[in-house]
């Protein structure tokens, strides 16, 4: 009877952490985290009194489908102050099982802030996903990260729009991708080649 108690206790302390790890490494492939971040606007945008920054956005989201073609050619100062694209491209998939898709786009703001936006994203959800700035221009596996990378942080969800930014002390010219990576297993699961 002793006997039948102690294999109980030994198979709870095995079983729950084996059914922990499990739910950890497999969830992910079930459960979906969708986000849908706007895109930033710059910190030294002058925002009228009594307008929150949510109807801020909203005004910039209408006025850009706004499909009227001036005349005019737009003022120096309103073309400085523009967000410029830097660098873009679209993600592909890491292998047959692992897959991507949306584009990576590397925005330089008009305050000089540098961000990194996801659109239209989706990818394969996993364990501990990842977000790597990386030298190589179409690296196809792990062995293709040691050319060089930064991490920009974990990813905020594996479907919808969202931002990451750019540390000022980070030459973007100096890397070729944008790679979702599972840090645990060492796998990438999608690449955005830059141009």
């Amino acid at each position: 009877m002793k006997n039948k108690w102690v294999w109980f206790g030994a198979g709870l302390m095995i079983g729950i952490p084996v059914v922990a790890f499990g739910w950890w490494l497999l969830a992910p492939l079930f459960l979906d985290t969708e986000v849908n971040e706007e895109f930033p606007l710059t910190e030294n945008a002058t925002i009228p009194a009594g307008i929150t920054q949510s109807e801020a956005e909203t005004v910039k989201m209408t006025m850009s489908k706004v499909e009227t073609k001036m005349d005019e050619e737009m003022p120096k100062e309103m073309m400085e102050a523009a967000n410029v694209v830097v660098k873009s491209g679209n993600f592909r998939d890491g292998d047959s099982f692992h897959k991507g898709e949306g584009a990576a786009t590397i925005y330089k703001l008009a305050d000089g802030q540098q961000v990194l936006r996801f659109e239209d994203f989706k990818v394969t959800n996993g364990p501990d996903l990842r977000v790597l700035l990386v030298n190589h221009s179409n690296p196809m596996g792990r062995g293709d990260l040691d050319s060089g990378y930064e991490e920009l942080g974990k990813l905020k969800g594996n479907i919808g729009n969202q931002n990451y930014t750019i540390p000022d002390s980070i030459d973007v010219d100096d890397y070729g991708s944008i790679v979702i990576y599972c840090k645990p297993f060492h796998v990438v699961f999608s690449v955005a080649s830059l141009n």
